[in-house]
Formats: C-alpha cells, sequence, structure tokens
C-alpha cells in the first residue's frame, strides 16, 4: 500500500493540474470576451436610449437591406464550411462457434504440416501463441480447417461472401437506412483482390441503385479501414446533404495462407484471424450515432525501412507470404510520434498545447547554454481530449507501444486487448469491434470523445477522432454471447510479440 503522504501529494498534484486546465481552457475566451466589450463601450458613443432612437428614425429600406447582409453573410460562411460527417450505424460479423481455432487444434495442424516437422519450430509456435495475447475462442475460415489448408479461389470467394454479407446485413438490420438510399460503397480488402472487386459484388447482393458510385481499395493493410472513412469524408464533404455511404472493411485469409518455414513469414499465419465491419455514414445529422470530428493520415513509404516492414514476397522456394519485419514495432512507434505531431494540436485543449510549447522552450534555451538537446520532453495528456481508446489490435507487442508513447492507462487499452483476445488481429475492422466493446460495456455516454489509432502496410499511421452523438441502446452487436466474461487476465510475458 502506498504511504499515506505520497497519496496526498498525489491528490494535490491532480488538484493543481485540473485547476491550470480550467483557468487555462477558459482563460482566452475570458479575455476575448471582455476585449471585445470594453472595444464596443469605447467605440460605440451613443447609449441603449440612443440606439432605440437611431433605429427609430432609421428607414425600413435601410434595416432591410442591413437584414438581408448579415443572413448573406451567415449563409455564405455555412456554405464554405466542409459539412460534417456522422456514422449512422455500424456492425460487425459475428463468427460462430465452429469456426474457432484453440490452441490446440493450432498446434496439431502444424504438427501435421510437411514443412514444419522440426521441433523447434514447433516449439516456436506455441510460444508465440501464447505471448500472442490472442485467446483460444478466435476464429478461423472453413479453409484453415483443412490439413493442407483450401487456398484456392473457390474458398476466398466463400470466406468473403460470409464476413462482407454478415456485417452487411448487420448494419441494415440495426438502422432505418434502407439498401436504396445508398450512394457510395467503399469496400477495402489488402491481398485478395478478385474480379468482379467486393464492392461489385456488394451492389450485386443488394441491388443497389445504377447510379450508385462504387471503390474497392486494396494493398493497404490493416490502416485501410481509416482510410477508407477518409475517402468517404471527402466525399460526404462535398455531396448533396442526405448522402449515404457505405463502408465495408475486411481481409479475406483463406487463398494468402503461407505453406513455407520462414518464421517471419508464418507470424500472420498465427495473428490474423476472419473479421468484418461495415458502416454507413452520412453528411445528414438525421439518426446519427456519432461525429466524425478529424482525421491525419501519416504515410512513412519514403524510408526503406517502413516500406518494407509488411512486405509481400515470395521465401526461397517460391512460396508466397507476408513478412513482417522485426522492426515493425519500432517502425510503429515512429510513425506514430510523427502522426501524434499533426493531430495533437487539432485535438488537444490549450492547457495541454501550452505545456508542450514551454517544454520546447525549456529544451531550446538548454541547448543553448548547455550545447546539448537531452531534455525530456513533456508528454501531453491525451486523456484530457479524449474518455475513449481503440488502437488497432495488431498484436501484444504494437499495444503495448502505444500504450508506453501515449502513457495510457490499462483500463485505457482494455478495449483493444480484449479484442485481440476474442476476435484476433482482425486487419482493418479492429477498431469498430474495439468500439463495439466500449459500447457493449456500457461506457460511452452522449458527448464522449473517441480516438481510432490504426496501422497498416507503408507503413502508416492514421487518426481519427469522434463525437459520441447517440450511445448505444443495447449491447447487441459481435460481443451480445460473451461481454460478461470480459475483461480476462492476461498472462504476462517477458519478451513481447509483434
Amino acid at each position: 500500500m502506498a504511504p499515506l503522504g505520497s497519496s496526498r501529494s498525489s491528490s494535490k498534484a491532480k488538484a493543481l493540474k485540473a485547476l491550470y486546465e480550467l483557468v487555462v481552457n477558459n482563460f482566452l475566451a475570458t479575455v476575448a470576451v471582455a476585449t471585445l466589450a470594453a472595444v464596443l463601450r469605447t467605440a460605440w458613443p451613443i447609449g441603449n436610449d440612443g440606439l432605440y432612437s437611431w433605429l427609430q428614425a432609421a428607414r425600413p429600406v435601410h434595416v432591410l437591406t442591413a437584414v438581408i447582409l448579415t443572413v448573406a453573410l451567415v449563409k455564405l460562411r455555412r456554405m464554405r464550411r466542409p459539412r460534417d460527417v456522422y456514422l449512422v450505424e455500424y456492425g460487425c460479423f459475428r463468427p460462430k462457434p465452429w469456426f474457432r481455432a484453440p490452441y490446440a487444434t493450432c498446434l496439431e495442424h502444424v504438427r501435421l504440416m510437411p514443412y514444419l516437422a522440426d521441433e523447434e519450430d514447433i516449439a516456436w509456435g506455441r510460444r508465440l501463441l501464447q505471448r500472442s495475447g490472442i485467446g483460444e475462442e478466435t476464429c478461423v475460415p472453413y479453409a484453415y480447417h483443412y490439413v493442407p489448408p483450401d487456398r484456392s479461389l473457390g474458398a476466398s470467394r466463400d470466406e468473403t461472401e460470409l464476413v462482407i454479407f454478415s456485417a452487411v446485413d448487420d448494419v441494415f438490420a440495426r438502422t432505418a437506412v434502407k439498401p436504396e438510399k445508398i450512394d457510395v460503397v467503399i469496400v477495402n480488402c489488402s491481398i485478395f483482390t478478385p474480379t468482379p472487386v467486393f464492392a461489385d459484388m456488394v451492389v450485386n447482393r443488394y441491388k443497389l441503385r445504377a447510379d450508385v458510385r462504387s471503390v474497392n481499395l486494396s494493398g493497404m493493410g490493416c490502416s485501410a479501414g481509416l482510410i477508407s472513412l477518409q475517402l468517404a469524408k471527402n466525399l460526404l464533404q462535398v455531396a448533396p446533404p442526405g448522402t449515404h455511404v457505405l463502408v465495408v472493411s475486411t481481409e479475406i485469409l483463406s487463398s494468402q495462407y503461407y505453406v513455407g518455414s520462414k518464421r517471419e513469414m508464418l507470424l500472420p499465419n498465427c495473428l490474423f484471424r476472419m473479421g468484418a465491419a461495415a458502416m454507413i455514414l452520412s453528411n445528414s445529422p438525421e439518426r446519427a450515432r456519432f461525429r466524425l470530428a478529424r482525421m491525419v493520415r501519416t504515410v512513412a513509404a519514403a524510408l526503406d525501412a517502413s516500406y518494407r516492414c509488411v512486405f509481400q514476397e515470395e521465401d526461397d522456394e517460391g512460396n508466397m507470404g507476408i513478412r513482417l519485419s522485426k522492426d515493425l514495432v519500432a517502425n510503429a512507434g515512429q510513425t506514430l510520434k510523427s502522426n501524434i505531431v499533426a493531430f495533437g494540436p487539432l485535438v488537444l485543449p490549450v492547457s495541454e498545447q501550452l505545456l508542450v510549447v514551454l517544454s520546447l522552450l525549456k529544451r531550446k534555451l538548454l541547448s543553448l547554454r548547455r550545447g546539448s538537446s537531452k531534455v525530456r520532453m513533456y508528454r501531453p495528456d491525451f486523456r484530457t481530449a479524449f474518455e475513449h481508446f481503440c488502437i488497432h489490435a495488431g498484436g501484444r507487442a504494437v499495444i503495448d507501444e502505444v500504450q508506453r508513447g501515449l502513457g495510457l492507462s490499462d483500463e485505457d487499452v482494455e478495449a483493444s486487448r480484449m479484442t485481440l483476445h476474442r476476435f484476433g488481429n482482425t486487419s482493418s475492422s479492429s477498431v469498430l469491434y474495439e468500439l463495439a466493446y466500449i459500447e457493449a460495456k456500457g461506457r460511452m455516454k452522449k458527448g464522449d470523445r473517441l480516438w481510432m489509432i490504426s496501422f497498416g502496410a507503408g507503413f502508416e499511421c492514421n487518426s481519427a477522432a469522434w463525437e459520441c452523438v447517440t450511445p448505444a441502446a443495447n449491447a447487441d452487436g459481435p460481443w451480445i454471447d460473451c461481454i460478461d466474461r470480459y475483461p480476462v487476465q492476461l498472462p504476462k510475458v517477458v519478451e513481447g510479440i509483434i
């Protein structure tokens, strides 16, 4: 137990910081109002009685002209301002129990694979699963349950129809928006891209209008979900009011199972699981659940190390797979820092931004005085800007790295860890499974702010800030049959794993 004195000092520090934030965050607004009042009082030479007499003496045509000009200026300002974008509803694929891949099944399949007969490789796979943060209930497609796995085009199409149509069915069932109201379809899947593409598959299945616009994104990894969101935002900000966009995010695993022996290419076999999510977005606040506040995308592909840290290639035997570099976590941390530099000023309160500026000034002054810039920078507290965090469930080490970098608590990253444990790495759809976890727990309140963070091939980092408009009425979603069992206690490991 902590000493009583340290507890009191901690409480005092928290109280002082709260007082500081209250004063600084409202200081500028208070000063602006007081200054405006003083200027008006000095510049306006007549009192209230004089103003009333002046209005009585003014001609009606002059008053009408002034009113029309004022209304026109307000209207012009609103027209020039980008339209707000809203999340009407979202839905997630919920796999059936017979798709489960518990540790025992995975290890049995590893032993039966002819290319992994080495006991050392099998022991490595066991350690990987135990340290990955993935639980016993994660699911893989039918193709993975065969020995050897079914990597055919037919198996991939079957998986595609299962996960995408289930997610889209779910989102339509949860909202009053009908398929005929959809104006744009955006579907993202990184590796598997058949002909016709997934967007056309959705149009055909739901018999969308002939004038619907469709976009299919590929090759962007786990960050593709937020990239699709940014594309939808750009379209909605210039589209007529009442436009609806359907966004579907998934990753199809069946045809991408790696059948070689390179450990860095075997990682995706162990970490990725089947999943999909669908969102309906609009530029109208009608029936909206969340408002999209800010988005920032950071691309580090100009750096060779970042560009090659998630790379599709053939091994020495000609087996195709995805190679995850050992420097992936370090690259994720560096790209996140660059993303925060651009994202932070847009979302942080003035009190936190001021502390960052003072920290920069201190570092600059000390570097000039001592000739060294090794001064610890102030780390802004993003919990002053957000109540909830959805970090891409790419792996245990990725979540750990983001938690350390942002100074978050275990409760802040609970949704990410539990999503990884229950559903595994579902690629671009994982952040929506995390949002569903927060809502299933009843933690999302009206006005709460949410930060979604995703990482993907390229290497990329994407951030999206949301504000809750209407919390979920119930916990009916992918967590409906297991939310009472979460959170679970995860085993501690000495060494991290991607």
